[in-house]
């Protein structure tokens, strides 16, 4: 039993599919079988079950599969170690960064944390803030940039910035020549929100809740652009978060009067990490970008 077969291990366990995951492993289908069945030969136990439309883990391969993915964690946390002693701002880091935030910060980002950090390369992940916690857990990133707060113990999260949520109407709305608007203005209106797992949708249903507004039925957007174009079509309003807000767009965006509501965008890594010194470095770099374009 080697490394390598444990990769293989979580792969099909992740992938639920034996061609999916010998893709992902870049092998042929039937060599990741063969050593899946090697491994199971080897262990004296079957990892899998097996049928002609999935394939799930036994109850001892559930067990076998988590002690392999934290082998794996922590295989790499040994190579970070080495790398680190040698030079810790330089090599690969993989950054997740939620669907809000990403293509509205990295425009303004990236081009400075290159020019800081010359020698290392980022490679960026899109997705979903439970997506990339579980990505993080299992080492498949090395830090993600999301909403605060979040409640798993075994990750370090620093604050970056925070960013106000305006409301964004059609231009024709009754309420778009308004400079400022209170919470309460929003009783009994329905706003446009986000499909289910963007936390987004849940700090604007907390807004929604406090100001007696409704969500509007039979839709949810897969995005803030399209949360923008159905507004800009006069289809409804919305909550629209800064760094989202554009000008001539057909859209009034107007701010709340105090208290706004308000997200927490921050950094998050695991605590066992050995990128310990980049990661501090890197939010403090951070800061000082982003205090330049919000």
């Amino acid at each position: 039993m080697n490394l390598r077969d444990l990769q293989y291990l979580v792969a099909v366990a992740e992938q639920k599919h034996f061609g999916k995951a010998a893709q992902a492993c870049f092998i042929s289908q039937p060599a990741l079988s063969m050593q899946i069945k090697k491994l199971e030969n080897t262990l004296g136990v079957q990892l899998f079950e097996r049928t002609h439309n999935s394939v799930l883990l036994t109850d001892v391969g559930k067990i076998i599969c988590e002690r392999a993915r934290n082998i794996l964690v922590q295989t790499k946390e040994i190579q970070d170690i080495a790398q680190q002693a040698k030079n810790p701002f330089m090599g690969e880091l993989r950054v997740g960064i939620i669907p809000t935030i990403a293509p509205y910060l990295l425009p303004h980002i990236m081009p400075g944390l290159s020019k800081l950090f010359p020698q290392l390369t980022l490679y960026l992940v899109e997705a979903q803030t439970s997506q990339l916690i579980e990505k993080l857990q299992t080492g498949k990133l090395d830090v993600a940039l999301l909403a605060l707060p979040i409640t798993e113990q075994d990750l370090v999260t620093v604050s970056l910035f925070e960013e106000e949520f305006l409301l964004a109407v059609p231009n024709q709305h009754a309420l778009a020549k308004r400079k400022i608007i209170k919470s309460t203005d929003l009783e009994n209106l329905t706003l446009l929100l986000l499909e289910d797992g963007h936390c987004l949708r849940e700090q604007a249903l907390t807004v929604c809740h406090r100001a007696n507004a409704v969500e509007a039925k039979g839709f949810q957007a897969t995005s803030l652009e399209t949360l923008r174009h159905m507004v800009a079509a006069q289809a409804g309003i919305t909550l629209m978060p800064k760094l989202a807000c554009k000008s001539n767009d057909g859209i009034s965006y107007i701010p709340f009067r105090s208290p706004k509501p308000m997200r927490t965008v921050g950094l998050i890594w695991r605590a066992s990490t050995a990128r310990k010194a980049l990661l501090d470095k890197l939010s403090c770099e951070l800061k000082k970008l982003i205090v330049k374009h919000i």
